[in-house]
């Protein structure tokens, strides 16, 4: 996943997260979203990152549906 397909949608992932966004691996980036370093909401018993949290932490600026 790039940068600018995960600036486009609302959730992703945890291991894309932070991947794209802390260049962590999927342990790594469990542990941080257990931590509450990555932000993450619970849907059906699946945990998601928010990107639009995890931008903004990090001073991305961009638009729901395109980056910007």
């Amino acid at each position: 996943m790039t940068l600018e397909e995960a600036l486009s949608r609302p959730t992703i992932s945890i291991p894309d997260a932070g991947a794209v966004f802390y260049n962590l691996g999927r342990n790594a980036s469990y542990d941080a979203a257990k931590r509450g370093d990555i932000p993450t909401v619970e849907i059906g018993g699946k945990k998601l990152a928010i990107v639009s949290a995890i931008a903004r932490n990090l001073g991305l600026q961009f638009k729901l549906g395109t980056a910007a």
